[in-house]
């Protein structure tokens, strides 16, 4: 039997390794673009940056040190040059892949870092493996700017799993709406007709606010906002806003709020400020044909009759006064019950021609 060569004992001291293959070694060195390590094979292993991860902001001599163990892939046995060329990302990738569909079939609630902003939605990594979520699944609402998720982490669930065509679709709109179910439950389970609250002014409209209340919308009707008139709630509220809110109703999912508080009711000491007889001052807040209407507080106006302007005939309320133009008048009548005051500057008039006498 033929003696073997030197060369060849050395060969067969070492093991065998196939494309593919799943090897462990131990880091020789590290530099900047590459780590090379010892696989137990007769040519060193070369794990290349770009095989080593995705993100290319990677500092490998951070990561790894001589003397370390790492598991790898085999890429290809002989790159030409007699080296060996592993990866690192892409087993890690199938083990990612593993541990994907494990979470797809358990429904369960993952979190990473968004790597990507893209036109038609956000991608992220987990274990070296890439979720797509479109950016109809990123929220419940529609976001025509998507930036403002670049660099944070996010939570999501699978919705599609389908490596073989790269397709692993993540889904984060379920998610909030799932957490909004839940904080809306709650708070319907907490409030109660009469109940005060405190909300954010989430937006404003020429008929009323929109006020978060932490699971749910509340509406403040442009009536409800104040004991007096408010022309425009754009320049009365701010969205960003917090406020506090006395919850008026409760009807199904739809919540009508009041900024009406008793407490504060203008009517509540009217009798006595508008006593008949008394003298009082207001502003001429409206007119029609037959009078005008006269705000004595926020809340509390009064009607002055055409006839009750003036012992001079007056054809109509225009003729003699002016929108926001302020007034003295007596008052001749007061109904608490139905809310209403009657006004006269023409008594005024007769008492002072009487006192000059």
């Amino acid at each position: 039997m033929s003696e073997l060569s030197f060369e060849q004992m050395l060969d067969e001291s070492f093991k065998t390794i196939r494309n593919g293959e799943v090897v462990e070694g131990t880091v020789i060195d590290v530099k900047e673009d590459q780590i090379i390590l010892n696989i137990g094979y007769k040519a060193d292993g070369i794990l290349t940056k770009n095989e080593y991860s995705n993100d290319s902001s990677v500092d490998l001599t951070a990561v790894a040190k001589p003397g370390d163990k790492m598991e790898v892939k085999v890429l290809k046995v002989n790159d030409g040059e007699g080296q060996v060329l592993l990866t690192y990302k892409r087993l890690a990738a199938e083990k990612g892949n593993k541990r994907l569909e494990e979470a797809f079939e358990n429904k369960e609630v993952l979190k990473a870092k968004v790597t990507q902003v893209l036109n038609g939605g956000l991608s992220v990594v987990l274990d070296e493996a890439r979720i797509f979520i479109p950016a109809s699944l990123v929220s419940d609402v529609y976001e025509k700017d998507l930036s403002k998720y670049a660099d944070q982490e996010i939570e999501f669930v699978i919705s599609e799993f389908n490596p073989r065509r790269r397709r692993i679709i993540g889904d984060r709109k379920q998610l909030i709406v799932a957490e909004k179910a839940k904080m809306q439950e709650e708070l319907f389970a907490r409030i109660h007709p009469g109940d005060t609250v405190e909300g954010v002014i989430k937006n404003v409209t020429d008929f009323g606010a929109f006020i978060d209340l932490g699971g749910a919308d509340g509406l403040l009707h442009i009536s409800e906002m104040s004991w007096g008139r408010v022309e425009n709630p754009k320049k009365v509220f701010k969205v960003g806003e917090k406020i506090k809110v006395l919850i008026k109703d409760i009807n199904g999912d739809k919540i009508a709020l009041s900024l009406k508080f008793e407490d504060q009711n203008p009517w509540l000491n009217a009798a006595e400020k508008y006593a008949i007889g008394n003298v009082v001052t207001g502003t001429v807040a409206r007119m029609t044909d037959f009078g005008a209407f006269v705000e004595l507080e926020p809340g509390v106006d009064a009607l002055l009759h055409v006839s009750q302007i003036s012992r001079e005939h007056v054809e109509k309320p225009s003729d003699a006064l002016k929108v926001g133009q302020e007034i003295t008048a007596k008052v001749v009548d007061f109904n608490e019950e139905e809310k209403k005051i009657s006004l006269s500057m023409k008594v005024l008039e007769k008492a002072s021609e009487e006192t000059e006498e």
